[in-house]
């Protein structure tokens, strides 16, 4: 089985961990590294893993997977390179840290050695994310099938080019909190027209629960699905005349252009 380090233990380190296991990784082949003592105790008495620091965790690894805080990157990076890292077999470097460029890490380890880019979002935590790889310049196919399948114990998994991981980082690693706060506005109409929060709570999630699942599964698209809800003259139209009428898709598009500049922003301060 593969050999998989997750450097940090936060949120994102234990959905991967936690996903890993319910597919069935061995948890002899799990390692993860975490600074807080208090931290590592809950990781290791939740899921009966090692914890150790980055430099044991990355020691005969075949995936060592980076999950720190983009600030964190540069200094565990430089503890997993203290140990004899070896790009020509299937050892390779997942980055899950938001706006760190694959050249980053290639300057910074052995000539050659495979680096894949991942944008996660964080419905993982419930296995239902959706992880955007975009390869770096030395990664092979097999590396790139490798971090697939390790990925797709959390969710589903979308290959780009690296040009595009700003755009991605926009609409999918930020896009939870857009349904969040959508969720949330709906919420808050719901009890400004007589309903409880916790009715209009519950009205709300199980209709985007359910819609998601119809655009999932029925093959049709958002226009096409949007459009057999929507009957003329009726209480659908209504609402939406008055959504479109404030600029909604504007201001979606304005939003998402500001994180992908954001995104590409961040990048730049660390190369």
């Amino acid at each position: 089985m593969t050999r998989i380090a997750v450097i940090g233990g936060g949120k994102i380190g234990e959905a991967l961990i936690s996903g890993l296991l319910q597919a069935g990784h061995a948890v002899k082949d799990l390692v993860v590294a975490e600074q807080h003592p208090a931290r590592a105790d809950e990781l290791a008495a939740a899921y009966s893993v090692r914890v150790t620091t980055p430099t044991d965790a990355a020691e005969g690894a075949d995936v060592i997977v980076m999950a720190v805080k983009p600030g964190d990157v540069e200094s565990a990076l430089t503890e997993v390179s203290k140990v004899e890292l070896d790009g020509e077999r299937e050892q390779l470097l997942v980055s899950l840290a938001a706006g760190i460029p694959t050249a980053f890490y290639e300057t910074r380890l052995p000539a050659g050695f495979p680096v894949v880019r991942v944008m996660p979002n964080t419905p993982m935590l419930v296995g239902e994310g959706v992880s955007v790889l975009a390869p770096g310049r030395h990664v092979k196919k097999e590396h790139l099938d490798l971090v697939r399948g390790v990925l797709s114990s959390v969710g589903k998994v979308v290959v780009v080019p690296e040009s595009q991981i700003d755009a991605v980082t926009a609409v999918s690693g930020s896009g939870p909190a857009y349904f969040f706060l959508v969720a949330e506005a709906m919420i808050d109409a719901g009890v400004g027209l007589g309903l409880t929060r916790a009715t209009a709570t519950e009205l709300v999630v199980q209709t985007m629960v359910g819609s998601a699942a119809m655009l999932d599964r029925s093959g049709e698209s958002a226009t096409e699905l949007r459009a057999a809800v929507t009957s003329p003259g009726g209480t659908t139209a209504a609402a939406i005349r008055r959504l479109e009428g404030n600029g909604l898709r504007t201001a979606f598009f304005d939003a998402l252009e500001a994180a992908k500049i954001r995104s590409a922003e961040l990048g730049t301060t660390t190369e």
